[in-house]
């Protein structure tokens, strides 16, 4: 399997790439996202297997089978390994590692967040944690990973690589925009090569630093530099694998088709579905939940992709998803307009740069996305968020997270009869307390390992959004 650019010309065959080639790195060279050069195709036989993997031998041995497609320069002994090291009971607390919980007929919740820090990033998080270590040692290299984080991707990211042979993380968060218990869960990490910058803006300013760092081909080659971002192709790789274990939970036949709806703000998650579902996976919709940043949704409503700026990105109590630059849509875009590599860079290199937006709603291929890629969309507010929580507790006696609760509102309005809809759950309702309490009036649960992690001492330091003095920063101490 080779990789190649979204803003790549398809007569150059020259800048294709391995996996293990990629996986240190964020974006490419031309400043676009990697892509597999083709998806690997399911047929009936091959689904079957898949299915027997998972019933038979569970996650693990089902993230293999997948990312097996895609990975060709891991031996198979290592990667199976990698696999088995991640995905365990001892580490996500239930031998199914993404459970469905079912909400009643329609509905079920898919738990993504029994990882280490109680968010779906943990997911993709763990295994490249190590992967990296795995390929470092292999090199003999070092890297730093420079990072950024609207709340759960950077703790994810963190207690991934902490303590890992070779891994320096400096990782970006809009100062205060997380809630408390996000803050803490990075902040509160001492280890030596863990470094939390918050940025005086928003998600978006450190997402923007990110690439900016990245297009600096000779500062990254000299600090080796590499991202966990959802613009790491190995990171995306992983989530689709839990769009497999869920729709095998969800049916009893590979003649059945599931819905998905992913509360999305950056697009990685979703992403993942729109690879297994390019796959053959028997995806109906792929359903995107967003909140008061509705760029996302605008979009497939429209075809116009408007980016806002910082004054114009609301600062929401589903705050991971306070993202106005979906940084993984490229990847999507590429697809929807016939990898079309020379059209894709001046869509995003020049448009966007020139204008802030481009519209697609006019070209055909735009069109044809909902009935060819299955995607459909919705908004939540803060009082929907409110609304849902209640009504979901009230009648399940489940509680759910604000991310979760504007999947949960936005799934109900696209729900199709016979066809199940799986929601995917992103984090525990701990992170995100104090709209609990203003839903329900009591505190959630609280794994016994966090409990006073807001009183614990923080090691963050605090810089503008000014690329030379992080730059500067990363340099100091690497």
């Amino acid at each position: 399997m080779n990789y190649l650019s979204t803003r790549a010309l398809s007569t150059n065959k020259a800048d294709r790439k391995k996996f293990c080639d990629i996986l240190l790195e964020g974006l490419a060279p031309d400043g676009g996202l990697y892509l597999p050069e083709h998806y690997p195709q399911l047929d009936e036989a091959a689904l079957a297997r898949l299915r027997s993997t998972w019933a038979s031998q569970g996650y693990a041995a089902l993230a293999f089978e997948i990312l097996s497609l895609y990975i060709d320069d891991i031996p198979a002994a290592d990667l199976k390994a990698l696999c088995e090291k991640t995905y365990t009971e001892a580490v996500y607390g239930t031998p199914q590692i993404v459970p469905l919980k079912k909400l009643d007929d329609a509905i079920s919740l898919q738990a993504l967040s029994n990882g280490p820090t109680l968010a779906f990033k943990d997911m993709a998080m763990q295994l490249l944690g190590n992967l990296f270590e795995y390929q470092l040692a292999r090199k003999g290299e070092e890297l730093n990973i420079f990072g950024a984080t609207s709340g759960d991707t950077g703790s994810a990211a963190e207690y991934a690589m902490r303590g890992k042979k070779g891994v320096r993380v400096f990782m970006t968060s809009p100062a205060g925009r997380m809630s408390p218990f996000q803050q803490a869960q990075m902040f509160s990490l001492m280890d030596e090569n863990i470094h939390n910058i918050a940025i005086e803006g928003v998600f978006d300013d450190c997402q923007d630093l990110v690439k900016a760092v990245s297009n600096d081909l000779e500062f990254k080659a000299r600090y080796k530099i590499g991202t966990v971002n959802s613009i790491n192709w190995a990171r995306l790789l992983a989530q689709v694998v839990y769009y497999f274990a869920g729709y095998f939970q969800a049916t009893a036949a590979n003649s059945q088709q599931v819905s998905f709806t992913v509360p999305s703000g950056n697009f990685g998650n979703v992403c993942a579905g729109h690879v297994a579902r390019m796959m053959g996976l028997p995806i109906d919709k792929l359903v995107v939940a967003t909140n008061e940043n509705d760029v996302l949704d605008e979009f497939f409503r429209t075809g116009a992709y408007r980016v806002r700026g910082s004054a114009d990105t609301h600062e929401t109590s589903s705050p991971s998803m306070d993202i106005s630059k979906a940084s993984n849509f490229e990847r999507f875009v590429f697809d929807l307009i016939g990898r079309d590599g020379a059209k894709n860079k001046d869509l995003f290199d020049t448009q966007l740069k020139a204008q802030g937006m481009f519209d697609l709603g006019h070209d055909p291929a735009f069109a044809q996305a909902a009935a060819r890629y299955g995607f459909a969309s919705g908004r939540s507010t803060h009082a929907d968020r409110l609304a849902t929580i209640q009504d979901v507790y009230r009648k399940h006696g489940v509680m759910i997270d604000t991310h979760t609760a504007d999947g949960v509102k936005v799934a109900r309005e696209h729900l199709t009869p016979g066809v199940p809809m799986i929601v995917l759950e992103t984090a525990l309702p701990i992170k995100f307390a104090g709209t609990i309490v203003e839903a329900l009036g009591m505190e959630p649960d609280r794994p016994a390992k966090f409990i006073g992690i807001e009183a614990l001492p923080k090691r963050v330091v605090n810089l503008p959004a000014d690329v030379a003095q992080v730059k500067a920063y990363i340099a100091q101490h690497s």
